[in-house]
């Protein structure tokens, strides 16, 4: 290949850096594009669980650290335990970087086991970053008619939960089917808080949550309520004497199964990005989060 004389591999140099400088400038800085811009940050359940504590947590942050400094907003759509709220982003967020979504550590098995209700696809979301570890926790009241593990196998109790697809349910219907515990399931409860009340004036027994929320519930510390079965990849630390869910199954395939359920706690609270955002959009929120 014939190189060409120096003026001209200059001259070709200068257009070249000129070019390059000039489709830069053409594209909008991340400060340019996030001054004056609210981002706001969805989640599926009324305020007052772990998702609107940690929600709120990243808005009266996070736009700190983002060129521009935009607003942050907590927008909250709930029912179906997220459902809703996972479709809505799916379907109708801005796919710009500037929505979203604090969604449950269950979506990839809601999607395999409720696909008529989860329309979405896990692998178009990209983690930007998780809060905390959510290992679930049953805890049941102290007045229930079973206490313990043993007692739930031949005495039912009745669990309060949110929807099918979330883990207030998944869980304590694993138990029932695969542990033997006698758990008799009632959803329909909007959030976290609403069972919690249902649990202090006795309707229902046992609930299945987060311990990141539970653990600084007053229920808990003045002794009305104590966990009795975690779910998660390993006991969390500060309930090292309480079973793992498939600690208490015999069957190797269906403790298995339990496992694979609970493996997403360790995503816990974890804030998304749709990935059908363009590329710079992601860029800009991934970037500085």
């Amino acid at each position: 290949m014939r190189v060409p004389p120096g003026p001209v591999l200059a001259t070709l140099m200068t257009i070249a850096a000129l070019t390059s400088v000039s489709s830069l400038r053409a594209e909008p800085s991340v400060e340019d594009f996030y001054a004056g811009k609210t981002i706001t940050i969805l989640i599926g359940f009324p305020p007052g669980g772990s998702y609107d504590i940690y929600a709120r947590l990243a808005a009266a942050h996070l736009g700190r650290f983002i060129p521009g400094h935009p607003a942050i907003q907590v927008q909250s759509k709930p029912g179906g335990s997220g459902v809703g709220a996972v479709n809505y982003f799916t379907a109708n967020a801005p796919k710009d970087g500037t929505m979203l979504g604090l969604f449950p550590e269950t979506l990839a098995v809601a999607q395999l086991t409720e696909p008529q209700l989860g329309k979405w696809n896990v692998l178009d979301f990209t983690y930007i970053g998780s809060f905390a570890n959510s290992n679930g926790v049953l805890v049941v009241r102290k007045d229930a008619p079973a206490l313990t593990v043993d007692q739930m196998r031949t005495t039912p109790v009745h669990v309060g939960c949110n929807g099918r697809t979330g883990a207030s349910y998944i869980n304590p219907a694993l138990l029932k089917a695969y542990a033997g515990l006698k758990l008799e399931i009632h959803c329909g409860y909007p959030g976290s808080s609403e069972i919690s009340i249902a649990l202090t004036r006795g309707e229902i027994d046992v609930t299945a949550g987060a311990w990141t929320v539970w653990r600084s519930r007053s229920q808990l510390l003045d002794g009305t309520v104590r966990p009795v079965i975690q779910a998660g990849l390993k006991r969390h630390k500060e309930m090292p004497e309480v079973p793992l869910m498939q600690e208490l199954i015999g069957a190797r395939r269906q403790a298995g199964v339990a496992e694979f359920l609970s493996a997403g706690s360790s995503i816990g609270r974890a804030l998304l990005l749709s990935r059908m955002a363009p590329r710079n959009a992601r860029r800009r929120c991934a970037r500085r989060s």
